[in-house]
């Protein structure tokens, strides 16, 4: 077992990978890792700016996959997706990225793929446009959210947003989304 702890060590650094957390997103453990990846940018020296961008997209991204979850209780399909949440932090040079991911199902993918392609082929001003646009929607009834999460970690990128769904079996899909600061 610690054999293979320290080989996944390995992987992380040689990832370059800072913060990661795999399982159960609670608030509590948002919170926590959210703290964490702030004391850890603030020690090297971080700009403010990318702090916050950093901390903002971490934010939306966990709570996107919290979210999801709290959407599927009543699924048949609750606990893989539950426990199928992972998020990285990680720096190369002087960009971090995050990158997080999650199971989705089918039936979710296809309005998920429509709008991340929209995103990834806005620019600056498509995205503050698409914000303001949103922003002054009504949520739709059921929604846990204001539908602007995905919207605000384009933004926040310094990098268009890439993403993937790739098919896991005939219920569900892998959505991985990857940001750079």
């Amino acid at each position: 077992m610690n054999k293979n702890l320290m080989e996944l060590q390995s992987i992380l650094r040689d990832s370059n990978i800072l913060i990661s957390f795999s399982g159960w997103f609670s608030q509590g453990i948002i919170e926590e890792l959210g703290d964490a990846i702030k004391k850890h940018m603030q020690a090297e020296k971080s700009t403010k700016s990318n702090i916050g961008k950093v901390f903002g997209i971490f934010i939306e991204q966990t709570q996107n996959i919290r979210n999801y979850t709290v959407k599927k209780e009543n699924s048949c399909n609750y606990e893989s997706i539950a426990n199928s949440g992972i998020v990285t932090i990680g720096k190369i040079g002087t960009e971090y990225f995050i990158c997080s991911g999650n199971l989705v199902e089918e039936e979710d993918v296809l309005k998920l793929k429509e709008k991340l392609e929209l995103l990834k082929n806005l620019n600056n001003d498509g995205l503050k446009k698409l914000y303001k646009d949103e922003i002054r929607k009504e949520p739709q009834e059921g929604s846990v959210s204001a539908g602007i999460g995905l919207i605000d970690i384009a933004r926040k990128s310094s990098k268009p947003i890439e993403y993937s769904l790739k098919p896991i079996d005939d219920k569900f899909y892998f959505f991985q989304l990857s940001v750079v600061v």
